[in-house]
């Protein structure tokens, strides 16, 4: 199925919800902040929240410093 990830359109082969789609790309979870379609997501909603065809997906790397 194709969604759009920071703008840019994306295949997904293996990924049917939003926690599968995070491990896919082996992204450390901790450090990231999601948007499924405009809704931002508490991580504990990523394996419940399923992706399907044209979905849009925002995701922000938080990082620490000063």
């Amino acid at each position: 199925m194709e969604v759009t990830v920071n703008g840019e359109a994306r295949m997904l082969h293996r990924s049917r919800t939003v926690a599968d789609f995070v491990n896919e790309l082996e992204l450390p979870a901790p450090t990231l902040l999601i948007e499924h379609n405009g809704t931002a997501l508490h991580r504990s909603e990523w394996p419940a929240t399923p992706l399907a065809e044209g979905d849009r997906i925002e995701l922000l790397r938080v990082v620490a410093g000063g």
